[in-house]
């Protein structure tokens, strides 16, 4: 770059040859960038050095004086990365950050930025003192600032080499085992025994693979213990284990979103990896193929939890993603799912039925297992015989009889629905519709005294007739099986400890949904960010609903072939709330953020 810049310098006429020269052996001898040598010797000014690389790299130039950074934008790039690229995040807007750059052309800090932030990075560029000021006057006193955030709104800052920030435990979760053979963590010690592991795996990490795993066994199976330990205290749903080129990433997946805990030494990843093979009874010797498998984790005394863990060969090694199911965090009480009351009452009606449909729709981790569970914890008495197919079985109940499908062997979808026909059930519960064989099935099952409750993958809720109509099912099948279908998503709380109004122009609350009687009155909220929610400014989840009852209009639509945009239209009419006027009730409430209603919700 350095070169590059020098060269274009001259052809500008701004510099000599000379003076390049100069520059350059200035540079050898000091470091630095060439660009503030050149300033450094008088032989160019800083603000046209600035207005060169605007012009050449197509980035607006600013002045960082005229800008005031909100701090939550500081934390965002840690002070460490911010002095070793020469940057400051300057301000973010939805997905993309801006970021002020003393050289804009450089693309690998843009790349690591984004890497690190999970943001579009978009460069401004600005004079390196007032970059050096500014660097100064945000982390002035407070240089690892953003490395101890454990959570920010949408972005964790990784440690490298400790988790030093851990905290400890509540009381009964002060032991952490695996099928009693597993050595326990004692939480207090968890920081030293994380620490003495990683100084070890230091010391060795120039070796060949094999030998690290020998050399370091005891200290990875405390730093998996301790990972898994810290990943279940702070409520996240999933660990992701990441390999790249040069380090190991492991991510938290918290209330839906990933965050960067930590960062480990590549070195390790076989080691690591081959623990949790182990942990999971997986074959350590097969790095080439996908693996899936289970852990059942002992906290405490009285608390279990399940993992299911898969593996997956990925260019610099195996990812390993590790799904926690706590089911002690289990929210099975339907009324504090999320169901407005005329919502409950509809989906309630419809599973307390005899016989028909119920369909819940949403993509992957919209907690749609959680809503058929609730439902069928509802439906859990003596006199019914309850049997469900799912892959995988997430959670067990007392009284319902669970069958985990394995197509590897023939038993799908399908073929366990045809079974349970001969089971004498009651209710009956299908993990997934995902083909026309499916589907027929389970509408054949409704349409013979049984209730079926099902998921399917679809945006909304009038989008599922379509999707089944399209597998192939006929619609007076659809219409007259199909009793009821909800859509929900997924948004988190605000959290109540760093809760502030927020204010919005009416226009846009217009705009939103909001009725003109509404705006007059509504106040909104956002988390400001405290530790009680690690500086995210949420905590917790609650559900957005969208409840189609299929009425009679609706079955003499899907008779006619009417598209989804008409069934929906129809359905609105006959009172159903969609997920955007879902989540704006949840804001009235002051419940959720618009910000966060609208990154899970299209607009109607």
């Amino acid at each position: 770059m350095a070169a590059k810049l020098g060269q274009l310098l001259i052809d500008s006429n701004l510099i000599t040859e000379a003076q390049l020269k100069e520059a350059l052996n200035l540079q050898k001898k000091e470091g630095g960038r060439l660009g503030s040598k050149l300033v450094k010797l008088g032989y160019i000014t800083e603000d046209k050095l600035v207005e060169f690389l605007s012009k050449q790299y197509g980035v607006p130039s600013i002045n960082l004086s005229d800008y005031e950074i909100d701090p939550s934008v500081i934390k965002l790039i840690p002070a460490e990365m911010a002095k070793k690229y020469m940057v400051i995040p300057v301000a973010r807007v939805g997905a993309t950050l801006t970021v002020a750059m003393a050289d804009p052309s450089n693309l690998f800090a843009i790349d690591d930025i984004k890497f690190m932030t999970g943001y579009n990075v978009e460069a401004v560029v600005a004079p390196e003192s007032s970059i050096m000021e500014a660097i100064q006057k945000y982390y002035s006193g407070k240089g690892e600032l953003a490395r101890k955030t454990a959570a920010t709104a949408t972005a964790v800052q990784p440690r490298d080499f400790t988790i030093s920030e851990m905290e400890e435990v509540e009381d009964d979760e002060d032991e952490f085992s695996l099928d009693d053979d597993t050595p326990t963590v004692d939480v207090e010690e968890f920081d030293k025994l994380v620490d003495t592991a990683l100084d070890h795996i230091e010391t060795v990490e120039e070796k060949e693979d094999e030998e690290v795993i020998k050399e370091v066994e005891a200290p990875i199976v405390k730093l998996v213990n301790g990972i898994l330990l810290n990943a279940i205290k702070q409520g996240a749903s999933d660990v992701h284990i990441e390999p790249y080129e040069s380090v190991l990433r492991v991510r938290y997946r918290i209330d839906g979103v990933l965050y960067n805990i930590m960062n480990l030494p590549i070195k390790i990843k076989n080691a690591i990896t081959s623990r949790i093979k182990i942990m999971s009874r997986l074959d350590i010797a097969e790095r080439r193929l996908p693996q899936d498998g289970r852990i059942k984790l002992k906290l405490g005394r009285k608390r279990e939890v399940d993992l299911r863990v898969s593996t997956l060969p990925c260019l610099f090694g195996e990812k390993t993603v590790l799904r926690i199911l706590d089911k002690s965090n289990l929210q099975i009480d339907m009324t504090k799912l999320g169901f407005e009351e005329d919502q409950l009452q509809d989906f309630m009606e419809a599973i307390e039925k005899p016989y028909g449909m119920v369909l819940v729709t949403g993509p992957t981790g919209s907690g749609k297992t959680t809503t058929l569970y609730s439902a069928l914890n509802h439906l859990n008495k003596p006199g019914i015989n309850i049997m469900t197919a799912e892959d995988p079985v997430e959670y067990n109940f007392h009284g319902i009889n669970q069958v985990q499908v394995r197509e590897e062997i023939g038993l799908t979808f399908a073929s366990a629905l045809r079974s349970f026909l001969r089971q004498d059930p009651d209710i009956i519960m299908v993990g997934e519709i995902r083909d026309f064989e499916t589907a027929e099935i389970a509408i054949k099952a409704a349409l013979t005294g049984h209730l079926v409750l099902s998921t399917l993958h679809t945006n909304d809720a009038p989008s599922t007739i379509t999707r089944l109509l399209n597998m192939g099912i006929e619609p007076f099948l659809v219409s007259s099986s199909v009793i009821l279908i909800l859509a929900q998503r997924l948004a988190r709380k605000i959290c109540n400890n760093c809760k502030v109004e927020e204010r919005f122009p009416e226009n846009t609350l217009l705009k939103l949904g909001f009725t003109e009687e509404e705006v007059k009155n509504i106040k909104c909220y956002k988390g400001k960010g405290c530790p009680a929610c690690n500086n995210s400014g949420y905590k917790g989840r609650v559900a957005l609903y969208e409840v189609m009852p299929v009425k009679d209009e609706l079955k003499e639509l899907i008779l006619e072939g009417a598209s989804a945009q008409e069934l929906k239209k129809a359905a609105i009419r006959l009172g159903m709330k969609t997920l955007r006027r879902s989540g704006l009730n949840k804001v009235k409430a002051g419940v959720t953020s618009i910000e966060e209603v609208l990154r899970v919700t299209f607009e109607d």
